[in-house]
């Protein structure tokens, strides 16, 4: 008799992507522990550049040397599949991103490569698996998407596609690094502007940020709108942001720490339609007192408990 695995019903499971390295890390392992099978051999990957893929694999698999990271190319890894065999024999585990691969590699290289790791029973972790797929004429065992969610698909011969994840999760990034750059203008605003020393953990909405502080911050309306006309400020003003370091990024001339340095708009001028919810909201089941922020189209916000509304696949 066949024996049947939970990760045969599932269709999607949806997340909110975090923005710093370290929480998108501890989602990929929860990732891994929740879906991924020990006999699954394909894995797409699928998203933007500067989503965070990097981060969310090495959460996923620990300890994978990847074929390229932010810090440049292991040019090894990149041209591991002209010696498809040699490769084979020392490792269990591949990386492949496909817009390094055909920069330095053919196609027919790349397809004939996936499938004779995939007939030796090795795994591959391949970002970008839209552009592949096409060529290669199977889907993943899993697909993750990431952009403002990550979407985590088991495909069958009936979907969805890499596509159809694709074209969920890129619109979609830009939004995630819009409410980045707002969260980090406003912790510029609190730390510098108000001498004010942080207090507050970061949470996560659609469309925007929640700063969660232990503690209820003793602020009225009035100061909240004048803390969002500053915000709105240092946004008309189009300053550049930019990677500092990995832990810093710079609006402007000022530095500002960050958890995620990389996922952000290159400048504040980018950020569309910033605006703070003029009251605290108290979340009675962890007792902490919320700040949010919110960008994008305006209206949804009315109502606190549809920022999260669910949404058709």
């Amino acid at each position: 008799m066949k024996k049947i695995f939970m990760q045969e019903f599932l269709l999607n499971c949806v997340y909110l992507a975090p923005r710093g390295n370290d929480r998108l890390m501890m989602l990929g392992e929860q990732i891994s522990h929740r879906h991924l099978s020990i006999n699954d051999r394909l894995i797409g990957i699928v998203g933007d550049a500067g989503s965070g893929k990097s981060s969310l694999i090495k959460g996923m698999f620990p300890g994978l040397e990847l074929s390229n990271d932010d810090d440049g190319i292991n040019p090894g890894k990149i041209m591991q599949i002209r010696d498809p065999i040699g490769s084979m024999q020392n490792a269990a585990t591949f990386h492949m991103d496909m817009r390094f691969q055909t920069a330095f590699t053919q196609m027919f290289e790349i397809v004939t490569f996936v499938r004779t790791a995939l007939l030796k029973q090795r795994r591959l972790i391949i970002e970008h698996f839209d552009l592949l797929y096409p060529h290669l004429d199977m889907n993943a065992e899993i697909l993750v998407g990431i952009g403002e969610e990550i979407i985590i698909a088991r495909p069958t011969v009936f979907g969805p596609s890499p596509k159809d994840v694709y074209d969920i999760v890129y619109p979609s990034a830009k939004y995630r690094k819009m409410a980045h750059t707002a969260e980090d203008i406003m912790k510029l605003i609190i730390m510098k502007e108000y001498k004010m020393p942080r207090t507050w953990h970061n949470l996560d909405v659609r469309r925007g940020f929640v700063m969660a502080f232990d503690n209820p911050p003793d602020v009225s309306a009035a100061e909240i709108t004048a803390l969002e006309n500053r915000a709105k400020e240092i946004i008309a003003a189009d300053l550049p942001v930019s990677y500092f370091s990995e832990e810093y990024i710079k609006i402007g001339d000022d530095p500002v720490q960050c958890a995620g340095p990389r996922i952000h708009v290159r400048s504040t001028g980018e950020v569309e339609n910033f605006r703070l919810m003029k009251e605290i909201i108290h979340e009675p089941l962890r007792g902490e007192y919320l700040l949010v922020g919110l960008i994008g189209e305006q209206g949804h916000e009315e109502k606190l408990n549809n920022l999260n509304k669910l949404s058709a696949f």
